[in-house]
């Protein structure tokens, strides 16, 4: 028996980096999946590239509380219930120095990882609440955060002070559902081979991903297959007894 077989699983930034891949490792695994982006045409090009499964898409700006609670209710009405969440959408500002950050481009880094992450938590939340209740059913949340949420990032600044905040949720929403058959966990991946990190045109073995690698333990850049499988495990119904971790997936950047 595969290890998602009949759950339901909404993944937020499906149509690239990470949440493509995490759309395609739950699929593999038996998982129905109710995937979201802001582009919708590239959300259905991802859904395309997902055989064998049942897909529900659904575009939306993840930084307004509409987007949400439009998904939850079409999880309910689709599949009738959430299973597990993946709150990976997110966007990273340009490196520069804290004094010299548009508030504007500040504001919208926070509204999409930090409030984009507080409204969907929201809105998870409270449906398998409701549904610990009435059919003694939680569930389980993964936040994909950052290892700038564990230290300081010079030249990402309001970047690392969401993902901080995400950690923050993450931790405090643990807490208060532990005894209601929820689990919430973080992943924290650092620099890893996704257009985020290298940006158009920056193959392997590029001098940026040179002068990333510089300062990893491991001397590399992850792969997002390694980021896949730490949201998997924090996801999986037989890891049972892991609730409020954060994951460290980063070549040993956060030990240092």
């Amino acid at each position: 028996m595969r290890r998602f077989d009949g759950l339901n699983v909404l993944v937020s930034g499906a149509a690239g980096g990470f949440g493509r891949s995490i759309a395609k490792g739950f699929a593999a695994e038996g998982a129905k999946l109710l995937l979201t982006d802001l582009d919708d045409a590239a959300l259905a090009a991802a859904a395309k590239d997902i055989p064998d499964t049942e897909i529900v898409t659904l575009a939306g700006d993840v930084s307004r509380e509409a987007t949400a609670q439009a998904l939850v209710e079409t999880a309910i009405e689709r599949f009738g219930g959430l299973d597990i969440a993946i709150n990976n959408a997110g966007i990273v500002h340009a490196y520069k120095r804290l004094s010299t950050i548009d508030a504007a481009e500040a504001e919208r880094v926070i509204a999409i990882d930090l409030m984009g992450v507080f409204f969907a938590m929201k809105h998870q939340l409270a449906a398998m609440e409701a549904r610990f209740e009435r059919e003694g059913r939680g569930g389980a949340i993964v936040n994909v955060a950052s290892v700038a949420g564990l230290k300081g990032a010079p030249l990402l600044s309001v970047y690392a002070a969401a993902k901080h905040g995400v950690i923050g949720l993450t931790r405090s929403a643990a807490a208060e559902t532990a005894r209601r058959g929820i689990r919430v966990n973080a992943v924290c991946p650092s620099f890893a081979r996704t257009a985020m990190v290298l940006g158009d045109g920056h193959g392997a073995d590029s001098e940026e991903e040179k002068r990333i690698v510089r300062g990893i333990p491991m001397r590399r850049l992850a792969e997002v297959e390694e980021v896949v499988t730490a949201v998997l495990f924090a996801a999986d119904p037989a890891n049972g007894f892991m609730t409020g971790a954060v994951l460290p997936v980063d070549g040993g950047l956060s030990a240092i």
